[in-house]
């Protein structure tokens, strides 16, 4: 696969590796192969991007397809070892706050909003135009590969569910380069902070980032949990592990993993 960063010179400023594919079945499956043969040449913000990617895989081993050319896929290599385990629940969160940062930044002056759906979609004006995948690389838990999908050039008919937008769908262009380099300098800001803090996500500030821009707080919800069961009331906070805590009827519970819908 070549190495070419001409084409996205800000990335390249923030990204130590920067690899451009034309095509591949999954960026996210290609870099946890990659660096697992030679986690050396894959420092920390090492990223692989793609615009078409042909079978992407999101949360909950959900298939993620766009046609050619109308989505970046995007899959980052971040090193945590001095990121106590217990704080690494956040990474995701992270990465969906920091991509929530870029997509807003790519909004000014346009009357629409971007939020995040707790853990890590990104919303504008409410529906779906971004979704993340993080998976530690096998045989240790110091390097995470985080992978994104944004949707940039998909028309109304191209997109796969009516609770889903895009760039285009909104009428808008989203800058490629400006969007990556941003969502990189967002992700390593935060996990820098929480790294230099131990782990401690409100002292760090991280916690209050997530929690400014989730707009799945203070409203009621629906939480498909993976025993099967589902979770019905109000999103009342998040904890200090990243936990979604839903108040249900007179029940506090803490969630740690679940599919979130907005009620109202």
């Amino acid at each position: 696969m070549p190495i070419r960063a001409e084409g996205y010179p800000l990335t390249a400023a923030v990204s130590p590796r920067l690899q451009v594919v034309e095509t591949t079945d999954s960026t996210n499956a290609d870099v946890v192969a990659a660096a697992s043969a030679d986690l050396d040449g894959w420092p920390h913000l090492s990223t692989l991007v793609t615009t078409d990617q042909r079978a992407g895989r999101g949360r909950l081993d959900r298939a993620w397809t766009a046609p050619p050319g109308t989505a970046l896929a995007i899959s980052v290599l971040v090193r945590v070892g001095a990121l106590p385990i217990a704080a690494r629940g956040w990474i995701p969160l992270i990465a969906g706050a920091a991509m929530t940062r870029a997509v807003a930044a790519q909004l000014l002056g346009t009357g629409n909003t971007a939020g995040l759906k707790w853990p890590n979609d990104v919303l504008v004006d409410g529906a779906k135009i971004c979704g993340i995948l993080a998976e530690a690389l096998p045989g240790t838990f110091d390097a995470v590969v985080i992978g994104a999908g944004v949707n940039t050039r998909m028309t109304p008919a191209d997109l796969p569910v009516t609770t889903a937008t895009s760039f285009a769908a909104l009428g808008l262009e989203c800058d490629d380069d400006r969007l990556m380099a941003s969502y990189l300098t967002a992700l390593d800001e935060q996990l820098t902070a929480l790294i230099a803090a131990g782990g401690d996500a409100a002292a760090s500030g991280v916690l209050g980032e997530v929690e400014a821009l989730c707009l799945t707080l203070s409203s009621e919800v629906s939480v498909s949990l993976p025993d099967g069961s589902t979770l019905v009331g109000h999103a009342q906070r998040i904890d200090g592990d990243g936990r979604l805590v839903v108040i249900s009827g007179d029940v506090e519970v803490a969630v740690a993993a679940g599919d979130v819908t907005h009620v109202r």
